[in-house]
């Protein structure tokens, strides 16, 4: 039976990242300074002051991307050694487009204090963390944790990223319906980690009316019991009581947006919404409903997660910006207004002349255009950093080049 490429490509390659030495290591010299006997100062220096490890190491551009296997894509719970494919290929993008250092590291602990334990031990090595397909709720838990227990960046990237490129992708969708977000009645298909942070965003910047969906239908307080995230944002969500299936949400509605499943609605809902509906569906391989039938039921404009598509939204174009810029303000932590910094640059990488319906986000195919697009979020993340508070550096100076 004939391999698919991708399984042919990660079997030749064997590994999509590797270490690289930056220290010449070619004399008996260069040895001693960079390790026995020269290495035990630098040690000593770091031992006196542990800020120190930031600016005599790689660590001040290195971040841990950790799992423990248990929400990954949209295949589950495949275990942390599965997971390992999709950490070195988000290692390999961070290098890449934003010239930030990852170190994947796989965690067998689906104990959520357990786990939130083992990651803040390793904090003297890295930067930051970005955590990647750990399951909700237990998501929640280990990344409220670890905010607390660490004195460097924590970022989701299911959550925050996922939330940024939608947050942005609806700014520009919304501009050209001819709406505003605070006007913008929106349905949401989707309770977990990336809807919840999702509805929390545009809570944030400023969309009033929010109707959280599950696989059964309206989101009511009896299926949120256990779930501090969830009932928080039950008793944010739904103003106008709204009861029922998904369809009966849909009455009216202007944005639908999907962090669910495959044909949840149909294009005889989407001809119930609004004038002009938007529809963001974002499940992966099989969205919430496919182009042809969001558009045979009138949507204005479409898109989905998928990158054979005009309109992909994915948080590809987000997280190396935005880790670039968290460390290049030296950020303790990844704050709203670093979000929103964000989600604008991302938007306004699509000028007035080239947004249509067909181009709410940027899609740069080759990678000096990848890389722009990095470097301005990477920009206006470190300015909101620094204007914030969260930097622990002095002032704010663009980076010219990476």
């Amino acid at each position: 039976m004939e391999e698919s490429l991708p399984i042919e490509m990660h079997r030749e390659i064997k590994g999509k990242i590797e270490t690289h030495v930056r220290v010449p290591l070619d004399t008996p010299y260069d040895v001693s300074l960079a390790y026995i006997p020269g290495v035990a100062e630098t040690c000593l220096e770091i031992k006196a002051n542990r800020n120190k490890s930031f600016s005599m190491t790689r660590r001040w551009n290195t971040v841990a991307v950790v799992s423990n296997g248990t929400s990954v894509l949209e295949l589950g719970d495949i275990g942390p050694a599965a997971s390992l494919p999709l950490l070195e290929g988000k290692a390999a993008v961070l290098k890449t487009f934003g010239g930030v250092d990852a170190v994947p590291v796989c965690v067998d602990c689906k104990d959520a204090a357990a786990l939130s334990g083992i990651i803040a031990s390793l904090e003297f090595g890295y930067s930051g963390f970005l955590l990647e397909g750990i399951s909700a709720p237990e998501c929640y838990e280990v990344e409220r944790e670890l905010k607390a227990r660490c004195a460097v960046p924590v970022y989701n990237d299911s959550r925050e990223g996922t939330a940024v490129a939608v947050l942005a992708a609806l700014k520009n969708a919304l501009k050209l319906a001819g709406k505003t977000l605070g006007e913008a009645k929106t349905v949401i298909s989707g309770c977990g980690a990336a809807g919840t942070a999702v509805a929390e965003m545009l809570l944030k910047a400023g969309v009033r009316d929010i109707v959280m969906c599950d696989k059964n239908g309206v989101l009511l307080e009896r299926r949120c019991a256990g779930n501090p995230e969830l009932q928080e944002l039950f008793a944010k969500t739904n103003p106008r009581g709204i009861r029922g299936k998904i369809k009966t949400a849909l009455k009216g509605a202007d944005v639908f947006i999907g962090l669910s499943a495959a044909n949840v609605i149909t294009a005889e809902d989407v001809a119930t919404m609004a004038e002009k509906p938007v529809i963001f569906a974002m499940a992966n391989p099989i969205p919430e409903i496919m182009a042809e039938n969001a558009q045979k039921g009138g949507a204005f404009i479409y898109a989905t997660g998928r990158s054979d598509r005009p309109n992909q939204i994915s948080s590809i174009f987000v997280f190396p910006g935005l880790l670039r810029g968290t460390l290049d303000a030296k950020a303790k932590e990844i704050n709203d207004e670093m979000l929103f910094a964000a989600a604008d640059a991302l938007a306004g990488a699509v000028s007035e002349d080239e947004l249509s319906v067909e181009n709410i986000l940027p899609f740069p195919v080759d990678p000096e255009s990848r890389q722009i697009l990095c470097g301005r979020i990477a920009d206006a993340v470190k300015a909101a950093a620094v204007s914030s508070g969260a930097s622990t550096q002095g002032g704010y100076v663009p980076t010219v080049s990476r």
